[in-house]
């Protein structure tokens, strides 16, 4: 009795069968069809994954290595993320031409514009090969066999459930993808870094671009010569709008999670890695933001500084935060006792927690100062360019340089095991006196160029500490055990897992190959009595409008159509106002790789694009909480009507497939 409790605790907390978690492989999600189709799914395992006829997985790119795009034209037209092709939209940039401000939408296909190394890959098949290469086959044999079957063709063999399963997987890529539309980066990246993690929402975080082949409608590198690919499928355009409750369906490339990590990992990100790592970042963020206050200029040469910093330094709050509320690591604790009673009558299982927990007190310690060198010490320039100093801006700098000089290394000495303290850095503190006295020493030596082997030579003793642990570790994450002993372990320890759980729906963890994740359009409980509904509108862009913020400066044209109504076909009445969709909420487990991914209805039917997870549900990469882990897509209607009334490029829409 007390184990069946457990399982129905445990599912109840971290939603492994009942509700919305999950990264399925398409090839198997057969297996889930039935649980889709009671959630609102009306079509069947093979319009989502077929190798004999078109399917969904047909219209679904891996775009240039880590994000995800999706083919809605019989044209070769794709659409992603904003921040997935800012790359490819900066390249084109320039004083005359700056796409980043002002948006770009090509006139015509002679105006698409071309991108040096950028490709998408399209999936054409995927099928598990752990039998094959348990009997002797080669698996770099059967990789050159697959891409010898194809032009362009691309192979790989992927690791499921830390080796018990292998999986080939073969796909067409093509290298001749432009660019061909973006919005200002007022619309596509509005809100910046403070909403960043945040909802509500109101970015429209989408680009446009297009796939060319040969004329055989094969992969070519880029030639003048090249056609607008004819897709096998593509995905066709909803324009009725979502409500509350409605099925989505997510199908794209999420990098990667760790989702059956033991409760030692997670205690360690949970109650050391994350709060100190916090600490750090959050004083650096408060020595850059004073500067960015006490002068406009240095406001805009910290921006992006800043937002690089921000980013993992926000994530990792929210992480911290959910998983604390939802007790992840008990609830690991508790499902690792239960695990070890019934091992203890499997020989063969018995000692296997003991072996994993005593790989991680191995661990743990060295790890930490892996992570601390390199959120310390490792931030720190070896020297600044020569473009750097002729900046008019170079000596205002100066006095926040030198501060985060010092906070570097006073957090070095405050935070790093005294074991894996680099001998150079306690030498350097102990000739100069302090901590403060050594930090002013190096940088005084490398601002002023009188004494650069002082940098040089710390930079050159911290890498090798930090090659050193990961010799001695094995591995340089300690969230993906890619050491060679704990991925043993945790291949047997899932191994038996699948045997002890028969209730569980297990799934592999991400590792950026093609998967289906699905759950409803939904809003959630932020705070006790407040409520976030699942859409945002224009109103609330024009609420947070403000031309003294860069992050919030909408285009003039925006504020325009706002103040007229004339909406046309993208209006849409919610309490009786005018106004027009922005962005949607749903349950769908997302993590990176995720962006720029399709978000589909119960027909197929393209509703939305994904590019975020509200702040707490960065908990998910580790364990998903139903009750507040969320995705969040820009509406299909906002892409749409952006492309049509801001960008005048309503010819776009032609070659779609509106429903």
């Amino acid at each position: 009795m007390k184990r069946l409790l457990f399982t129905l605790l445990t599912l109840s907390l971290v939603g492994t069968t009942f509700a919305d978690e999950g990264m399925w492989l398409p090839s198997l999600i057969a297996g889930r069809i039935d649980d889709m189709r009671s959630k609102g799914f009306r079509l069947t395992a093979e319009d989502i994954y077929s190798v004999n006829k078109a399917s969904m997985k047909d219209a679904v790119v891996l775009f240039n290595g880590g994000c995800t795009g999706e083919i809605v034209s019989p044209e070769g037209l794709l659409l992603t993320n904003h921040h997935c092709g800012y790359g490819a939209i900066q390249s084109h940039s320039s004083v005359e031409h700056d796409y980043l401000t002002h948006g770009f939408w090509a006139r015509s296909r002679a105006e698409e514009l071309p991108n040096e190394k950028l490709y998408v890959r399209i999936l054409v098949r995927m099928e598990e090969v752990t039998d094959r290469i348990a009997s002797g086959e080669q698996p770099e044999a059967l990789i050159r066999a697959a891409e010898a079957e194809g032009t362009g063709y691309k192979a790989s063999i992927e690791q499921m459930y830390y080796g018990n399963q292998q999986f080939l997987f073969v796909y067409e890529q093509f290298d001749d993808v432009r660019l061909v539309g973006a919005p200002p980066s007022s619309i596509g990246k509005f809100g910046g870094d403070t909403d960043n993690w945040i909802w509500p929402r109101h970015t429209g975080d989408f680009s446009v671009f297009r796939i060319y082949a040969d004329r055989n409608n094969r992969p070519a590198a880029y030639s003048p010569d090249n056609v607008p690919y004819r897709p096998k499928r593509h995905f066709v355009i909803s324009v009725k709008g979502i409500r509350e409750g409605d099925f989505t369906m997510i199908y794209g490339f999420p990098g990667n999670t760790q989702e059956y990590i033991l409760s030692d990992a997670v205690d360690y990100v949970v109650n050391r890695a994350d709060p100190d790592k916090i600490a750090i970042r959050t004083g650096r963020l408060d020595l850059i933001a004073a500067a960015q206050a006490s002068d406009p200029a240095l406001r805009i040469h910290y921006a992006a500084k800043h937002a690089n910093i921000a980013n993992a330094w926000k994530k990792w709050q929210g992480e911290q935060l959910g998983l604390s509320r939802t007790r992840s690591v008990e609830t690991k604790r508790q499902c690792e006792r239960d695990f070890q009673l019934w091992a203890d009558r499997h020989p063969e299982y018995a000692g296997l927690l003991s072996a994993m927990k005593a790989e991680y007190a191995r661990m743990l310690q060295p790890y930490y100062a892996y992570e601390i060198t390199r959120e310390t010490l490792g931030t720190l320039p070896t020297a600044y360019s020569n473009e750097e100093r002729s900046d008019e801006l170079f000596e205002r700098c100066r006095p926040t340089e030198q501060a985060l000089f010092r906070h570097a290394f006073a957090s070095y000495a405050a935070y790093c095991p005294e074991p894996y303290r680099i001998p150079e850095f306690l030498d350097g503190v102990a000739a100069a006196g302090s901590t403060e006295a050594y930090a002013d020493q190096v940088f005084d030596g490398l601002w002023q160029r009188t004494d650069t082997t002082a940098i040089v030579r710390l930079d050159k003793a911290k890498k090798r500490m930090l090659n050193h642990i990961t010799w001695l570790l094995g591995t340089t994450s300690l969230r993906n055990p890619t050491s060679k002993r704990l991925n043993e372990l945790y291949a047997h320890y899932i191994k038996g897992l699948r045997e002890w759980d028969t209730v569980r729906a297990f799934y592999p963890d991400a590792n950026l190959t093609l998967r289906v994740a699905y759950g409803t359009v939904s809003g959630y409980e932020y705070a006790d009595g407040e409520y976030h509904t699942p859409q945002t509108t224009l109103d609330g862009i024009i609420a947070k409008d403000n031309p003294e913020i860069y992050d919030y400066d909408i285009p003039q044209a925006l504020r325009d159509l706002y103040a007229s109504k004339d909406y046309g076909r993208w209006g849409i009445s919610v309490d009786g106002r005018r106004t027009v969709p922005v962005c949607l909420l749903a349950t769908n487990h997302t993590t990176g790789g995720n962006s720029g991914s399709p978000v589909l209805n119960g027909r197929g039917e393209l509703v939305g694009i994904n590019f975020d997870r509200t702040w707490r549900s960065t908990m998910s990469d580790i364990a998903f909480d139903p009750a507040i882990c969320r995705n969040i897509a820009v509406d299909i209607r906002y892409v749409l009507f952006v492309i049509e009334r801001i960008g005048g490029a309503g010819y776009l829409l032609d070659e779609m497939t509106l429903r």
